[in-house]
C-alpha cells in the first residue's frame, strides 16, 4: 500500500467509527481528522516537529480545509482532546490479558538535569533507563481495552486499578509481576510461566509497537503530552488492526499484522 492510501484508509475508519462530534464554529479540523493525525504520528513515532514538517510538506492540504494549524496549537489540539481516542477502544471479552511495557525516556546519565523530569530509573531488559511503563488490557482478538501508565521504577501491582472496574464481565491473565501480599483484583489469575498461551498475544502486541512505531523510547517531556501519545497509539493499534482485517477478510480473526501500514 502507498502512503497516501493507508491515511485514506485510517482516515475512513476513524471517521465511521467515532460518533459525530460536532466541528468548533472557529476550528479548521473536524474530530476525525484530528484523530487521523494523532494516529499518524503515533504510528511515525520520533518526534513531533519532523512529523509535522513532514505532513505539512506532503498532505497539508488534505487536512483542515487545505490549512493544517500551526505545529504547537496542532500539539496542543492533540492533547485537549485525547478523549476521543477512548471513544475507538474496544470490549473486554471473557478472557483479557495484561501485561506492561518499558518506555525509555532519557538515558540514565541525564537523570535529575532537570527537576521537570518525569521519567524514573527502573531495569529495562537487563539495562537501567528512566522512562515510564505502558500497561495494556487487550481482549482475545487482541484489541486494546484499556491502557493506563506510570513511572518505570513501581511494581506492575498499581496497574491493579485498570482490572478492578470490569469484575464480573472478564477474567484477567496476568504474570507474576502482577503478585501483591495484599491480594489481587477479584478477575485476576496469577499464571505461572509456560502456562495459558494465550498470554502471548500481549507479547506479539508489544513487539509490533516496538518495531513499527518506535515506541520503545518516545521524546514527551511533560506528562500532558506522554498521556496523549500513548491515547493515540492505543487508537492506533485498535483502528490498524480493524484496517488489516478489512483488507485481508480471509485471515485468521486472530492473526495480527500492522507492519504493512508503517509510514
Amino acid at each position: 500500500m502507498t502512503t497516501d492510501d493507508i491515511i485514506l484508509h485510517i482516515f475512513y475508519l476513524v471517521a465511521t467509527s467515532l460518533p459525530v462530534i460536532p466541528r468548533h464554529s472557529q476550528g479548521k479540523l473536524y474530530p476525525s481528522e484530528l484523530v487521523t493525525i494523532g494516529i499518524l504520528f503515533a504510528l511515525k513515532g520520533g518526534y513531533f516537529r519532523a512529523f509535522y514538517r513532514w505532513l505539512q510538506r506532503d498532505y497539508g492540504d488534505w487536512f483542515g480545509d487545505g490549512t493544517l494549524p500551526e505545529r504547537t496549537r496542532l500539539q496542543r489540539l492533540l492533547k485537549t482532546h485525547q478523549d476521543w481516542c477512548d471513544l475507538l477502544l474496544s470490549t473486554p471479552t471473557f478472557f483479557t490479558v495484561i501485561d506492561s511495557y518499558p518506555i525509555e525516556l532519557l538515558f540514565p546519565i541525564r537523570q535529575g538535569r532537570s527537576k521537570q523530569q518525569i521519567g524514573k530509573k527502573g531495569r529495562d531488559k537487563g539495562r537501567w533507563s528512566i522512562g515510564i511503563k505502558l500497561c495494556l488490557l487487550l481482549n482475545d482478538v487482541c484489541r486494546i481495552v484499556n491502557w493506563d501508565w506510570t513511572t518505570m521504577n513501581v511494581y506492575d501491582k498499581q496497574f491493579h486499578p485498570l482490572v478492578e472496574p470490569y469484575v464480573g464481565e472478564t477474567i484477567v491473565l496476568a504474570d507474576f509481576g502482577f503478585r501483591d501480599i495484599e491480594g489481587v483484583p477479584a478477575n485476576m489469575k496469577i499464571c505461572k510461566k509456560g502456562t495459558w498461551n494465550e498470554r502471548m498475544c500481549v507479547e506479539t502486541v508489544l513487539s509490533m509497537l516496538t518495531i513499527v512505531c518506535d515506541l520503545k523510547r518516545i521524546r514527551h517531556r511533560l506528562s500532558e503530552y506522554v498521556q496523549a501519545r500513548l491515547a493515540y497509539v492505543a487508537a492506533m493499534f485498535n483502528i490498524l488492526l480493524d484496517l488489516f482485517h478489512t483488507l485481508h477478510p480471509d485471515a485468521d480473526p486472530f492473526k495480527m499484522s500492522i507492519a504493512e501500514f508503517s509510514l
